[in-house]
C-alpha cells in the first residue's frame, strides 16, 4: 500500500469535500468507495468528518455553513497543498498577481491554513503540518491518485505554480491538445489541461482523481447511488480508464483504472 507518514512542501496532502448535505455525502461515498467515517466535534456547530480506507485517514467532509451557501458556493472538493509557511506562501500568492481567499489561521493544534486563489481563477489550500501530515493512504483504490487543474489561461498558470512552489512543467502534446504534468523534485506534483469551449460556464478549478479496481464498476456503482456520470468510461494512453461525475449533491470528481499505479 502507498502510505504516507509525511510531505515534502509542495505535495498535495489532503482532499476535503465541502457539501451541502453531510449525512448524504458520508451514505454515497462510504458505499461508493468502503469508506469508514469519524464524526468529530470540530466548533459549536460543525461536525469535521475523517473518511478512512482500510483504518488509514484518506479525506475529509463537512457540511458547508449557511454564510457559504448563502454566497451561493457549491458542493465541491477542496485541494490541500503541504507547505513551510503558509504566511509567507500566502504573501508570495500576492505577489505573483494571484489573490489571498482565506488568510493565515490556525486549526486548533492540527496545523496552520490558508486558501488561496491563481491568477486564473483556481482555489487551493495551504497546510502547515502541526499534529496532522495529511493523507495516510494514497495511490491506492479508495484514495487520492491525482490532482488536476483545468484552467482557460496554462501559461499564467504554469508561472503562477511553478514560481509559488518551485515545481517544474513539463508539457507534452495528447489527445485533444497538451497537458502539463508539474513535478514536485523527482515526484509527480498534479496535471493541468486547458479548457475550451465545450466547458461552458465552469469555472477554473482543481480535479480530484480517485482510484478505483475497474472503471466500468464505479461507473455502474455511481449510478445506483444517485451520483451523476459526466464524461466516459474512456481511456488515457498508458495511464488508465477514467470516468468523470458528480456525487447527489453535485461535487464533481474522477474515478481511474491506473495501469501503473505510483508509489
Amino acid at each position: 500500500m502507498a502510505e504516507r507518514t509525511s510531505y515534502e512542501p509542495g505535495t498535495f496532502n489532503w482532499i476535503e469535500l465541502r457539501t451541502t448535505d453531510g449525512e448524504g455525502a458520508k451514505k454515497f461515498y462510504s458505499e461508493l468507495f468502503s469508506w469508514s467515517t469519524i464524526d468529530n466535534q470540530a466548533g459549536p456547530d460543525m461536525i469535521y468528518v475523517t473518511l478512512l480506507k482500510n483504518e488509514k485517514d484518506v479525506a475529509g467532509l463537512y457540511e458547508m455553513p449557511d454564510e457559504m451557501r448563502s454566497q451561493g458556493v457549491p458542493a465541491h472538493w477542496g485541494h490541500y497543498i503541504s507547505v513551510e509557511s503558509a504566511d509567507e506562501t500566502a504573501d508570495k500568492a500576492r505577489e505573483l498577481g494571484g489573490a489571498v481567499v482565506m488568510e493565515p489561521f490556525d486549526v486548533m493544534e492540527i496545523g496552520r491554513s490558508a486558501m488561496i486563489q491563481d491568477p486564473t481563477g483556481a482555489n487551493v489550500s495551504l497546510w502547515v503540518p502541526k499534529a496532522f501530515f495529511g493523507a495516510e493512504l494514497v495511490n491506492e483504490p479508495g484514495a487520492l491518485c491525482w490532482n488536476e487543474l483545468a484552467t482557460r489561461d496554462v501559461e499564467s498558470a504554469k508561472a503562477f505554480y511553478t514560481s509559488l512552489f518551485g515545481w517544474g512543467a513539463e508539457t507534452q502534446e495528447v489527445i485533444g491538445g497538451q497537458y502539463t504534468t508539474f513535478m514536485n523534485g523527482e515526484r509527480h506534483a498534479g496535471g493541468m489541461l486547458q479548457m475550451t469551449e465545450d466547458w461552458g460556464d465552469i469555472p477554473p478549478h482543481w480535479m480530484a482523481y480517485f482510484a478505483f479496481e475497474d472503471c466500468e464498476a464505479a461507473v455502474e456503482k455511481i449510478n445506483d447511488l444517485g451520483g451523476v456520470i459526466h464524461h466516459g468510461p474512456a481511456d488515457i494512453p498508458n495511464v488508465g480508464r477514467f470516468a468523470v461525475a458528480t456525487d447527489p449533491q453535485g461535487a464533481a470528481f474522477t474515478v481511474i483504472k491506473l495501469l501503473a499505479p505510483e508509489e
